[in-house]
């Protein structure tokens, strides 16, 4: 593990949004949905990919808030560009657990 500078860290922009639309990504390599994501007003709505399609479904992914980079570069998958990354646990097979704040709260609120 290569250690960062707490300057480093403060670079990374991790912001809480609600998830508002979940489509199916059958162009992607590895089974995902594109997601747009609400981080409030000053933010806006992101969309971005995300592999998390072994313990979610579209209809328990909306309304769900989650934790996001919302500063990297977009970025191109397949006919998709994803503006931010969604943050997750990574388990031994692979699959994803999203992370979440433990209670609902403002859209757009930064993790410190």
């Amino acid at each position: 593990m290569n250690p960062i500078s707490w300057d480093d860290f403060e670079k990374v922009e991790m912001h809480i949004g609600t998830i508002v639309e979940v489509m199916e990504f059958p162009e992607a390599r590895k089974p995902a949905y594109k997601l747009i994501i609400d981080f409030g007003p000053e933010i806006g709505q992101r969309k971005s990919s995300a592999q998390i399609t072994q313990h979610y479904t579209p209809g328990t992914l909306i309304g769900r808030q989650v934790v996001a980079v919302t500063n990297f570069s977009p970025k191109q998958i397949g006919p998709w560009i994803s503006e931010c990354l969604v943050l997750g646990a990574v388990r031994a097979d692979q699959s994803v657990i999203l992370l979440s704040p433990e209670q609902n709260t403002s859209d757009g609120l930064r993790i410190a």
